[in-house]
């Protein structure tokens, strides 16, 4: 299969892939999605296009942002050759599917999905390309059911492909989704993979598309169940404080909003992450016993939910 075809294929199922996620957050929330296609100026250093889908204000989904990409450029940023030196200043393309679904209800958990590939292309040298991805999910109180769920449903992507993904994945991505600074965990993880080749370009392009279908498995039941639990001043308070966690996360230590911004990216897509609302306490501590502590205590540390 040629480099070209190759790359078709993976452009048609992306655009696809967020069709189909977003068609299904539409019919939830009764609530369309805008629609806002773009393109890089030819003037710009990075070239492409892309579709970013934005809904807010709905009732049942506060914001929620799909994003497609496909861009390519003259060098590679830092932050895609940290762990390939030899590429560094080649040029490249990239394109991916990045959302985030932030809910109204706070018993409803954020979460967040990212399927991508960047193809280097260093002079006199055949292309390498390499997947990477995943997905999280970020509770602000937390039910062990649906954990399990969610956690479960991201084995079932990955066995076909090999029993050993799966672990590696999920500690992958405990590792990876974690605020350093707090030395706190982002949420209750899933699976994150990045500059993986290994499966040869057809498999590894297989185990994308088997992680993107899972995204709507393993969310939808937790929103159906959770959407209409009742709620006060107290839950959404709590809310918005550990969105405040969500942000530093995504500006301090995502990769993918570094290589966004670094490589010249359309800002406004790149944050289309971020919550709505948000707020910040000075060392706020819950009492033990509490459903606010309980997130902390129980579900923001890494375990093996199944």
């Amino acid at each position: 299969m040629s480099d070209t075809f190759e790359i078709a294929n993976v452009r048609n199922y992306l655009t696809g892939l967020q069709q189909r996620i977003t068609g299904a957050l539409s019919e939830i929330d009764a609530t369309p999605f805008v629609i806002d296609t773009w393109q890089k100026e030819s003037h710009e250093p990075l070239q492409g296009q892309g579709i970013t889908m934005i809904m807010e204000n709905g009732p049942v989904f506060e914001r929620a942002g799909c994003g497609f990409s496909h861009v390519t450029g003259p060098r590679l940023p830092p932050s895609a050759t940290a762990h390939r030196p030899e590429l560094s200043g080649a040029p490249f393309e990239a394109m991916g599917v990045s959302l985030v679904f932030h809910p109204r209800n706070p018993y409803v958990p954020t979460v967040h999905m990212n399927v991508r590939m960047i193809v280097a292309k260093p002079e006199g040298q055949a292309p390498v390309a390499w997947f990477g991805g995943g997905m999280d999910l970020t509770p602000y109180y937390g039910f062990d059911e649906d954990t399990v769920h969610f956690h479960r449903t991201c084995q079932n992507a990955l066995t076909p492909f090999g029993a050993d993904l799966h672990p590696r994945f999920k500690a992958w991505c405990d590792t990876y989704f974690c605020n350093q600074h707090r030395h706190e965990q982002r949420g209750v993880g899933g699976i994150f993979f990045d500059d993986f080749s290994e499966l040869g370009m057809l498999k590894s392009l297989a185990m994308l598309q088997s992680v993107g279908d899972a995204l709507l498995p393993a969310y939808l039941p937790i929103v159906h169940q959770r959407k209409d639990t009742l709620y006060g001043e107290r839950e959404r308070d709590f809310q918005l404080y550990r969105r405040g966690r969500y942000v530093e996360f995504n500006l301090v230590w995502d990769r993918g909003t570094h290589f966004g911004l670094q490589s010249g990216g359309r800002t406004e897509s790149i944050l289309l992450s971020m919550p709505p609302l948000v707020s910040w306490s000075y060392r706020r501590q819950d009492p033990v016993g509490t459903p606010e502590e309980r997130l902390l205590s129980h579900f923001l540390v890494p375990k093996d939910w199944v």
